[in-house]
């Protein structure tokens, strides 16, 4: 078929043509955005899944629900080596100036945008140097005190005063939300706390690996009942067959059953890797209906590329060590495994596994689905990892790692 054509969206975020098994999450987030911008409370949300599944699509999905309803809103990525201040002042920044451009001078939005000086300059002293200017007073006494937790829920209260004053409502969007570290998630979640006790209009949509409702928890008791985590998975067999199906029958062409069903079982109804095998079988074929020996073709395909990106990148980021650890649980199996099977596997104790463990969960590879266990947050590593490293001896990993 013409590849030019080819109506499937293989890549991080990008907007598959069918958006197939989300509708009543977006339902509900769209019942969210009206209730806030009405001015009735509702909770944030934070969804949680593994690589693949699709969260950052959704996130840009809500993106334009809001931007729709006049949302003013950020969109913003967490990474492992940045502090959330550092992420969220030039958004905040520039939220205040649009609201302070919105109408006639209001004195609610300028002690707005003094309390956001008074915590650039806060943050600015524990930081170092930022490229952030703000011409303006500072408000003493305002978030000011160079604490997070103090001075976070200040300046979200008065940027939630701001957007009301002005008629107006805000949405933080965040992804990858597990990389902030707990004591920052405690003041974010502090924050967001106010602005809802006060009933504001701000909103915090949010999403991560399915570790990050345990990091909450952990950084406020109380967040389980302020945040809504819908979990977001694979896609159930009649959904993961519309992905596939519908965008080609848009363009007239079709999939034999064989074909299909080859494809459920080579993705397990993983949304990315849907659009990975779609796309190369539209490649791949020549005639419509696309049948199981082109499947057959697409498969070598789809996993030479992804061994060559997706699962090659996150490999690239491991230590000799943590690739033993994970080529150990790969042997396994693709779990929930337990995590004392995992340190027997490798010759060590569970005692010296464990900041393998620690390490490789903060790296997002993988997570405890329940206690003692481990599981890979990347579907399909399992197999990448035989692939990668097809001899491998759990005695020599264990001799060669005793060395200094």
């Amino acid at each position: 078929m013409d590849p030019i054509r080819n109506p499937y969206a293989p890549g991080a975020g990008s907007q598959p043509p069918e958006l197939a098994g989300r509708e009543a999450l977006l339902d509900a987030a769209s019942v969210a955005l009206d209730r806030v911008k009405a001015g009735r409370h509702e909770r944030s949300f934070i969804a949680v899944g593994l690589r693949g599944v699709g969260k950052t699509v959704l996130l840009n999905r809500v993106r334009e629900l809001a931007e729709a309803r006049n949302y003013r809103l950020a969109l913003i990525e967490a990474r492992e080596d940045q502090p959330l201040p550092l992420l969220l002042l030039p958004h905040l920044r520039r939220l205040l100036l649009e609201l302070d451009r919105l109408g006639q001078l209001s004195e609610v939005v300028k002690r707005a945008l003094r309390v956001f000086k008074s915590f650039l300059t806060a943050i600015r002293l524990r930081q170092g140097d930022l490229e952030l200017v703000l011409d303006i007073d500072p408000e003493r006494g305002s978030a000011d005190s160079g604490q997070l937790d103090a001075d976070l829920p200040e300046l979200f209260v008065a940027l939630g005063r701001a957007a009301k004053d002005r008629g107006a409502a805000v949405l933080l969007l965040i992804d990858e939300l597990q990389y902030i570290a707990e004591d920052e998630l405690g003041a974010l979640i502090m924050a967001l706390h106010r602005t809802a006790q006060e009933s504001l209009p701000v909103l915090l949509v949010a999403a991560g690996l399915p570790q990050l409702v345990g990091q909450m928890g952990r950084s406020k008791s109380y967040a389980e009942r302020l945040f809504a985590f819908p979990e977001i998975g694979a896609l159930n067999d009649a959904d993961a067959r519309r992905a596939l199906a519908a965008p080609a029958a848009s363009a007239g062409i079709s999939y034999t059953d064989e074909a299909l069903d080859e494809i459920l079982a080579q993705t397990q109804g993983y949304p990315f890797f849907l659009q990975e095998w779609g796309y190369c079988a539209w490649n791949i074929a020549r005639l419509s209906p696309i049948c199981r020996q082109d499947i057959d073709k697409a498969t070598i395909e789809a996993i030479r590329k992804l061994d060559s990106s997706f699962f090659r990148v996150r490999f690239d980021r491991l230590t000799p060590r943590e690739r033993d650890y994970l080529r150990a649980m790969a042997d396994l199996g693709d779990g929930p495994l337990r995590s004392g099977d995992i340190a027997d596997r490798l010759g060590i104790s569970v005692m010296t596994a464990g900041p393998l463990r620690g390490g490789l969960i903060r790296k997002g590879m993988i997570y405890s689905p329940a206690h003692g266990d481990t599981a890979f947050t990347v579907p399909l590593f399992g197999a990448f990892m035989r692939r990668s490293m097809p001899v491998w001896s759990p005695r020599a990993a264990s001799k060669d790692r005793r060395k200094p």
